[in-house]
């Protein structure tokens, strides 16, 4: 598409009813899908991969290089899924060798002045709202979402389904299908909420709950309650997903909340 107001790198791959509005820069080695609408001033750099439908808001940086001093320039990549919006001044920076790209999954809304950093990699549905950042090698779910002003560690895990309140400083991984809120950071509940709009039924929810009773109600510590939940809960999709989520953290998941009063 001519935009004579926008520059467009010749070795770029773009698709032909792509939008792209004036006072944009489009570096080399990047591909856009088609329906795509790149807003003004936004600014994509080499190895930006753009699926279709997506919308890129004004002052969006996609694929610069990541703010890590261990980078040495290697060939890397930020991948966005189709139908996945990104506003204005949110950046997104590729890989480093750990893990070679940045990805962002499809149908995902990424709110102003986001950052996600290197080697993250993000499911599909998430939503992160304004302010919300991702240190690098951040690993998170489908249908996560991040309130505003959101901060987490970098190599932090958060399972499908998780709700984030606003403000957290996220220094543990939050397991799937729960809400985490409070400072320091703690399990407050499970999403109900979402999981109704996602189409999870009242017993399906009622189990969810009962695991996480187990886990961070009952004075167990993380070991004992896994083996209680895998010994007297049916095996299903979502509790064998917590169990191997538990099993898996490297950081150690988020505690409980207790009163102090």
């Amino acid at each position: 598409m001519n935009q004579p107001l926008a520059y467009i790198h010749p070795g770029a791959k773009i698709a032909k009813n792509v939008v792209v509005e004036p006072f944009t820069t489009i570096h080399n080695n990047v591909t856009i899908g088609e329906g795509t609408w790149i807003g003004s001033n936004v600014t994509i750099m080499e190895g930006a991969r753009i699926g279709k439908n997506c919308n890129i808001f004004p002052g969006a940086i996609i694929s610069a290089p990541p703010q890590d001093l261990k980078y040495n320039g290697e060939d890397t990549t930020v991948h966005i899924g189709d139908n996945t919006t990104v506003r204005e001044c949110a950046t997104i920076n590729k890989g480093t060798a750990d893990r070679m790209k940045t990805v962002i999954g499809n149908n995902c809304l990424i709110m102003a002045y986001c950052h996600i950093a290197h080697d993250c990699i993000v499911g599909d549905n998430c939503i992160f709202s304004n302010n919300s950042t991702l240190a690098g090698h951040v690993t998170i779910g489908d249908n996560v979402v991040l309130a505003g002003m959101v901060a987490v560690h970098q190599f932090v895990s958060i399972g499908q389904h998780a709700f984030v309140t606003g403000g957290s400083l996220v220094r543990k991984d939050v397991p799937p299908y729960v809400k985490g809120a409070r400072e320091p950071m703690s399990y407050v509940g499970i999403n109900s909420i979402g999981l109704r709009r996602r189409g999870f039924d009242t017993e399906k929810i009622r189990e969810i709950q009962n695991i996480y009773r187990i886990l961070y109600q009952k004075n167990y510590n993380n070991s004992q309650a896994v083996q209680i939940i895998e010994a007297e809960m049916a095996a299903t999709t979502e509790r064998d997903e917590i169990l191997q989520f538990i099993r898996d953290s490297q950081r150690g998941i988020m505690k409980g909340y207790f009163s102090t009063s």
